[in-house]
């Protein structure tokens, strides 16, 4: 089994010796975890760097020392990937969250669309954007990622547009798209951006904006998944033909 692995805070610089677990991060360590002086484990900055080290001494419920001897860095991805995924209802989006960062994502981008349901306003709207952060975070360390992925803010049909312009390769995931996806030519550098709609489904004028960015419509296959699946399964198709996979 792999070593479990740990957020620490972006202010404690990673090299060898002695560093300080502590915080919400060391109580689900040493409470949670329950992780005991010489087992193995992995502390990152969620950048690219991760220590890995044994645990050297535990101190109360949320305090713990680890030893680390070995220092990593992993590259940026590329292609970089970035899936625009339209607001959910109930814990939908959530969920489409955590399985693309289980799979590989490297961005995710929260879509007001004209046919979603959910609408997140106010302090409600703050709420949202925090659950789908903390949702990437722990799904990042589940699947031992040292580089977690960016969720930004949430952003409009003209600044998804903006996005789309600026894109290496982008696509809308779309039923009545006539090319797959799994036959469109791909960029070996640069940020492949895709859009997945929600349960209504991308409106034309929503459509012919991404469009008019650069972006088009593509199908994953001869089934409709839903707008909490649709992405991982594209983003798990796109790791492999990138040879990100490989």
């Amino acid at each position: 089994m792999t070593a479990p692995v740990f957020l620490l805070g972006e202010d404690r610089p990673l090299a060898p010796g002695r560093v300080l677990l502590d915080g919400p991060e060391g109580r689900h360590a040493v409470s949670v975890r329950r992780l005991r002086p010489g087992e193995e484990i992995v502390l990152t900055d969620g950048r690219g760097t991760g220590g890995l080290g044994t645990v050297a001494e535990v101190a109360g419920k949320d305090r713990l020392t680890v030893e680390v001897t070995e220092i990593r860095h992993e590259s940026a991805p590329a292609p970089r990937i970035t899936v625009v995924q339209a607001l959910a209802k109930g814990d939908r989006g959530e969920l489409a969250v955590e399985t693309m960062t289980e799979t590989g994502v490297d961005a995710v981008v929260p879509w007001t669309a004209a046919r979603c349901v959910t609408r997140w306003t106010g302090e409600r709207g703050e709420k949202s954007l925090a659950k789908w952060r903390a949702t990437a975070r722990e799904a990042g360390k589940q699947a031992r990622r040292l580089r977690l992925p960016e969720v930004t803010g949430p952003m409009s049909t003209r600044q998804v547009a903006a996005l789309l312009a600026d894109a290496a390769f982008a696509a809308v995931l779309h039923e009545e798209g006539t090319e797959p996806l799994a036959a469109a030519p791909l960029p070996e550098d640069g940020e492949i951006v895709l859009v997945v709609g929600p349960e209504g489904g991308v409106t034309p004028d929503e459509l012919a904006a991404f469009t008019a960015a650069g972006a088009r419509p593509y199908r994953l296959g001869p089934t409709v998944l839903r707008t909490s699946t649709a992405g991982t399964a594209a983003t798990a198709l796109l790791l492999g033909r990138t040879g990100r996979w490989s």
